[in-house]
């Protein structure tokens, strides 16, 4: 205790004057219970180490402005000592919480609030235990998706578990949102693979699936993060996975009847296998023809299984595509992943590797979702590809990914995350940007609601559906202050339909007091 109290001296005495984290320092101070630790683990500003942390895991470069409230401490536990003492202090002195996995909510509300705030970052608190035997994971809530798939992999190729395409996605937040991923029609959400959790409540207590109850064990598994309280592990189920798998991926242009092929795709791409997980990525391109620009539409897949037992699915069920041999590769799973982020040929360690690549190009950005019911026509489909022709998208994405095969099967309110039976396919919008031109984000930012807008007749309807891992502060967002139930209803309704409620009953209940609250969390019944 004496030396960390020296420690939290010296970090006061560089102090101006009497602020918030000073009397939250005092109170870790004296509120740990293994004061030889925690001084190691805390990062006020004068530390020469806190903007290195903070901005290790700022995926979105938007929030990492000289302008971008900043948290008065980062706490970065490695016991579950350290976050008691750290919501137990918070809660004391009135400053709110951000809890930061891997770094990717799209609107930076894990490391960004507009009130005082400490951010606990999860980076220590990341191990991967895997029981082949049994099939299943104990994954801490700071581990990314790539070191997950590594450790599983290092003790068997034939198993994995169904997380999402990006590795340096943290494992944290992915499930506390649902989570969408390559084998989300073979065997469901990550939310739906969670067998248990280790989970700190607002007063300190650790529980697991057993002492919490099942209301709360389900609002967790793709509720939203930052909502009940922290998750600190997961116990995952572990499926199985093909020793070779499929990756395929076909280009057309507009000029290549891009059009009438994407027609198809969305009469067929939900009733393909549920091996496979179909998607058509569409983004402009100069026409070699006459430099004018076109729209190229890249048809793709992984198929769970070898080449010979693709082809002739598709020469049935999609022919058009005119798929073949060569537009195919055969890799084992572990691979595909390392495919899916433009890493072929780089050795599985890369996985390890916390540090972001973005596959979809710059660092600034703004995401959009939708959910489709019936297939887009041509005229509509026309006019979104008018609006990728615009200079504002010379870097924007659009993706249809397909729904369909288990997805039908599994009740909608089997977990928070709502969007099942009924749904052809998800559209992801993204628009980017380099630094140059982060001055002009703007302009951007209007591309993406411009586009968001055009599409409305062509989505869902009461409500437009949302995922939730894919954060839009344009649905909506909460008061800093009280937050209204009816405010939030208009946002939460669209990321989790009718399970909204049943949300609000569980927050009523784990945290009436709302102190775990954000711009777009779940609020309690007042």
């Amino acid at each position: 205790m004496l030396l960390l109290s020296l420690v939290l001296a010296a970090l006061l005495s560089f102090s101006m004057g009497a602020l918030p984290h000073e009397d939250f320092l005092q109170c870790l101070s004296l509120r740990s219970n293994d004061s030889s630790t925690i001084s190691s683990v805390i990062y006020t500003r004068n530390n020469p180490s806190y903007s290195t942390v903070l901005e290790s895991t700022i995926r979105n470069l938007r929030f990492n402005s000289t302008n971008t409230p900043k948290p008065l401490v980062i706490v970065t536990p490695s016991r579950t000592s350290h976050f008691q003492a750290t919501i137990s202090c918070s809660r004391k002195h009135g400053l709110q919480i951000r809890t930061r996995s891997g770094g990717h909510d799209y609107e930076g509300l894990s490391y960004v609030a507009k009130v005082p705030f400490v951010v606990v970052d999860l980076v220590n608190f990341r191990s991967v235990d895997v029981d082949v035997e049994n099939r299943v994971a104990w994954v801490q809530a700071g581990a990314i998706l790539g070191e997950v798939y590594y450790r599983i992999a290092e003790k068997s190729r034939t198993l994995s578990f169904a997380g999402g395409v990006f590795y340096s996605i943290g494992v944290g937040g992915y499930i506390s949102g649902g989570g969408f991923g390559l084998l989300f029609r073979k065997y469901g959400t990550g939310g739906d693979n969670v067998i248990d959790a280790q989970f700190i409540d607002v007063n300190g207590r650790i529980l697991d699936r057993k002492s919490m109850g099942e209301d709360l064990f389900w609002a967790i598994r793709g509720g939203g993060g930052g909502s009940f309280g922290i998750v600190l592990a997961w116990k995952l189920k572990l499926v199985p996975v093909p020793a070779t798998v499929t990756v395929f991926s076909v280009s057309r242009t507009l000029e290549q009847n891009a059009t009438q092929l994407i027609l198809r795709w969305q009469e067929i791409a939900h009733q393909l296998p549920d091996e496979m997980n179909p998607d058509v990525s569409m983004f402009s391109v100069n026409s070699t023809q006459d430099e004018r620009k076109t729209i190229l539409a890249s048809f793709s897949s992984l198929f769970l299984g070898t080449i010979d037992e693709l082809l002739p699915i598709m020469q049935q069920r999609f022919p058009e595509l005119g798929l073949s041999r060569q537009d195919c590769s055969e890799m084992s799973w572990i691979e595909s992943i390392l495919y899916f982020n433009q890493l072929q040929n780089q050795p599985l360690e890369i996985l390890l590797n916390r540090t972001f690549r973005n596959p979809l190009g710059g660092q600034y950005y703004k995401i959009k979702s939708d959910y489709v019911k019936e297939p887009i026509s041509e005229t509509a489909l026309n006019g979104l590809f008018s609006r990728l022709s615009d200079e504002e998208a010379s870097s924007a994405i659009i993706i249809f990914m397909a729904y369909g095969g288990i997805m039908d099967r599994i009740p909608e309110e089997a977990t928070p995350f709502p969007h099942r039976a009924g749904n052809l396919y998800k559209i992801y919008y993204n628009v980017n940007w380099q630094e140059q031109d982060d001055v002009n984000s703007q302009k951007y930012i209007d591309w993406s609601r411009r586009v968001y807008n055009y599409m409305t007749p062509f989505v869902s309807k009461s409500p437009r559906e949302a995922y939730a891992n894919y954060r839009d502060l344009d649905l909506g967002s909460n008061n800093v202050g009280i937050t209204s139930y009816t405010q939030a209803s208009v946002w939460g309704r669209k990321y989790f339909k009718n399970n909204f409620d049943r949300l609000v009953q569980v927050k009523t209940k784990i945290d009436p007091e709302n102190f775990f609250k954000h711009e777009q969390s779940i609020p309690p019944l007042h």
